[in-house]
């Protein structure tokens, strides 16, 4: 390579370096529920429609105050009802509310008024106020935990916040629970989510970078042992993501709850470009070559291989764009740009780079090579005399594997994906525990024919439902507008807790819809519809997992369906839990889409370069391993199909189909220049071998990081994708050579 071309490149890069780090300073970080909605589902359509007419579902935010000795205490009573008041003078806060605050209608001989829930200035009361409030099943385990210990102050923010908004209203909920100095807390709530796992995305990102880098500048050091090799090769890795991330925050593209992965996948990618690379050049000036020369063969033997391994890598992530969900479909085109920006880092700044440079400068040979040599000799033998047993290794291993995937489950909980030992963890758990959870779910009521939705009939019918709900363990926290007349019918009997009921005659009804109308407006207005032809029940389930709650939903619409008249009312299940429920269905047709598609494609590409149609074949089957084994341990570990977990089986293939193009790549070239069959597997097995070993030793160190995370999510992905790209460079040494022979004994193109 010519000096003006390599100093013009290396100065090229150097601006593009500057620019990137300008941008990485301003990338930005998001994540919401919504995020998580599948795309294009006809449920999701008529959630959105739904949530015009009633609100937002996850548009709140609980504080549950503890008090281990009981809440009824008045200093605690106080500084509860002065919290909550305050409450409303946060940023973003529409309502906010607890027992503290809240008042009971009560008929006097004059009119109706209201007297406080609890009478904080009068504890000669504390006793007759508790025993009413633990009598009702709207105040136990929605606003005070059954053994009366915490009492809940539910906060309504002002529609979907950004994460702007939600750090700024969590900045300053905090900044007032810390001033009344309760005994301790717990939150729950979209923003505090989307605060939280923001956070935890920023932290992973920063330590899944210096981890990564650290585990490099090792391997680096152990395979070149000499400075400039080195140093360019952790240069030029750096260089690399640090062009990713310029080029994310140049377009404005926000980084999701994949984010952790980027980094890694950018060292990773990176490493195995750079020892391909430089491994080439070395062997080239080993053999006598001068640097220019060397630098050409690099380049068109290497440098093809490394384009086509980017382009089968980027394809695996590119299946990921048939996902219904925005985060896998926007990691899928980022991690695909950042293959394609690591490949032409290292194809024009590494090699500008090494061509300075000269063998004794860039690596130092000892016993070490002679120790791999003897190793990839040791392993070609060993394909050559036992090839039968491979041959049956390879079938039991495929059965074994296919019991495992065969009790793969999707029972996705929210638990599953939150950050491990932080506290948004323990207060989610808690209120598990303790209180209602946090999983939302609405049915929708609709009126038939004439009636309205606050029509006696419906009612009746919307009470049947709602007796029916509470069989299941799995649900809590059941409202609707029937509660507005139980509590009406209940005042008119003296508060007594035995008459919390529908009315029975409909003359009551009618004097309840009046004063309904008149006096309880507001309290209709989350429960009905405008036109007041649909309304709502809104319940809270505790985290079963998706497959337990997608059989609690059948079982609910086949009991409403046999014992409801549709002539008067119809029911629909709907809420931001079920429709994130539904990804586990599209998971499972998107793998297997995704998949399809990417082996279609890459086959394609197979027979393009090899043009023999059992070189395809022998380049896909070593491939299909890694995913049967990834599939086979989440069925035997009991790890659930999730969104996050999904992403496993296009990086593995994208991967893993690296090393099988680098050693058939090889072998053509070897085959092309008139050697037999057997002395060409022998020099794959000694120049790419090599590489393909160091490099699987990156990944699986590389991903194994990825146990440092406090995101399950992705410590399962780092676990499953390290073992199964062990397995998938043992499947490709040890299979392509016997498939080689069986296919190909007789062919010498």
């Amino acid at each position: 390579m010519r000096p003006i071309y390599r100093n013009t490149i290396a100065f090229v890069f150097v601006i593009l370096s500057a620019l990137s780090v300008y941008h990485t300073l301003n990338l930005q970080f998001t994540f919401s529920l919504e995020q998580f909605f599948p795309q294009g589902d006809e449920d999701l359509e008529f959630y959105l429609k739904f949530e015009k007419d009633f609100g937002a579902d996850v548009n709140f935010l609980l504080v549950a105050l503890e008090r281990e000795e009981g809440v009824f205490e008045q200093s605690f009573l106080q500084k509860t009802k002065d919290f909550t008041l305050e409450a409303l003078r946060l940023p973003h806060v529409n309502e906010s509310q607890s027992l503290a605050t809240m008042e009971r209608p009560i008929k006097t001989p004059f009119a109706i008024t209201t007297v406080p829930l609890i009478h904080i200035n009068d504890p000669s009361k504390y006793e007759k106020d508790k025993a009413m409030i633990m009598a009702d099943d709207r105040f136990v385990n929605n606003l005070i935990t059954a053994d009366g210990s915490t009492l809940v102050v539910g906060i309504k923010t002002k529609g979907a916040l950004d994460i702007d908004q939600s750090n700024e209203f969590i900045s300053a909920l905090k900044t007032s629970l810390e001033k009344y100095e309760f005994e301790d807390y717990h939150l729950l709530g979209s923003a505090y989510f989307q605060k939280e796992m923001v956070d935890m995305q920023k932290r992973e990102v920063v330590v899944t970078s210096i981890i990564s880098g650290l585990l490099v500048t090792i391997v680096m050091f152990w395979v070149f042992r000499r400075f400039w090799g080195m140093t360019i090769a952790l240069v030029s890795i750096a260089m690399g993501l640090l062009l990713f991330f310029g080029f994310i925050g140049a377009t404005g593209r926000p980084l999701n709850a994949m984010a952790a992965l980027y980094p890694l996948l950018m060292i990773i990618v990176g490493t195995s470009d750079v020892i391909h690379i430089m491994s080439k050049y070395i062997d080239e000036l080993r053999k006598g070559n001068n640097k220019t020369d060397a630098i050409k063969v690099t380049i068109k033997e290497i440098g093809l291989a490394t384009l086509l391994t980017s382009i089968t890598t980027a394809i695996g992530f590119l299946t990921l764009m048939t996902s219904k969900v925005t985060p896998i479909k926007e990691f899928g085109l980022n991690a695909a740009i950042g293959v394609g920006i690591a490949y032409l880092t290292v194809i024009f700044f590494t090699t500008a780079c090494i061509s300075f440079f000269t063998t004794d400068k860039l690596i130092r040979f000892g016993k070490t090579q002679e120790s791999w040599d003897k190793l990839m000799t040791a392993a070609n033998n060993f394909t050559k005399n036992y090839h039968s047993k491979i041959i049956i290794g390879a079938v039991l291993m495929a059965i074994i594997c296919g019991i495992g995937i065969m009790n793969i489950g999707t029972n996705y909980r929210i638990e599953s994906n939150l950050p491990i030992g932080k506290k948004i963890t323990e207060d989610f758990l808690f209120f598990e525990d303790k209180l209602t959870g946090f999983r939302p779910m609405d049915i929708a009521v609709f009126a038939q024919g004439e009636y309205m939705a606050d029509d006696i009939a419906v009612l009746k019918e919307i009470d049947k439902v709602e007796k029916h709900l509470r069989e299941y363990d799995a649900i809590q926290s059941i409202t609707s507008i029937t509660d507005v007349y139980k509590g009406i019918n209940q005042m008119y009997s003296n508060n007594n807790p035995k008459a919390y009921h529908l009315p029975e005659e409909e003359s009551k009804f009618k004097k309840y819809k009046k004063l309904t109308q008149k006096v309880a407006k507001s309290a209709t207005e989350t429960m009905l519809s405008k036109n007041e032809k649909m309304a709502r029940i809104s319940t809270r389930l505790k985290d079963v997992g998706a497959d337990n709650i997608k059989l609690v939903e059948d079982d609910i619409n086949a009991w409403i369906a046999k014992n409801t008249d549709s002539n008067i009312v119809t029911f629909k299940p709907t809420g931001t839990g079920l429709i994130l429920d539904k990804n586990a269905n599209y998971i499972r047709r998107n793998l297997i889409q995704g998949l399809g598609i990417a082996v279609f494609i890459i086959s394609l590409l197979m027979a393009l370069l090899f043009r023999n149609w059992r070189m395809v074949l022998i380049s896909l089957i070593p491939n299909i391993f890694p995913l049967l084994l990834a599939g086979a341990m989440l069925g035997y570990l009991g790890i659930d199909l999730d969104a996050g977990v999904s992403i496993i089986f296009a990086i593995v293939f994208g991967i893993a189909v690296d090393d099988t193009i680098h050693f058939l790549s090889k072998f053509k070239l070897s085959l092309n220049k008139g050697m037999s069959i057997e002395d060409s597997l022998q020099i794959t097995f000694m120049e790419t071998g090599k590489a393909i070993c160091l490099t699987s030793l990156v990944l699986f160190f590389g991903f194994m990081v990825l146990l440092t995370s406090i995101h399950p999510p992705s410590v399962t992905i780092g676990l499953l994708i390290s073992l199964t790209l062990v397995s998938a460079v043992v499947s490709d040494l040890l299979l392509i050579p016997v498939m080689v022979r069986l296919l190909m004994k007789d062919d010498k193109t």
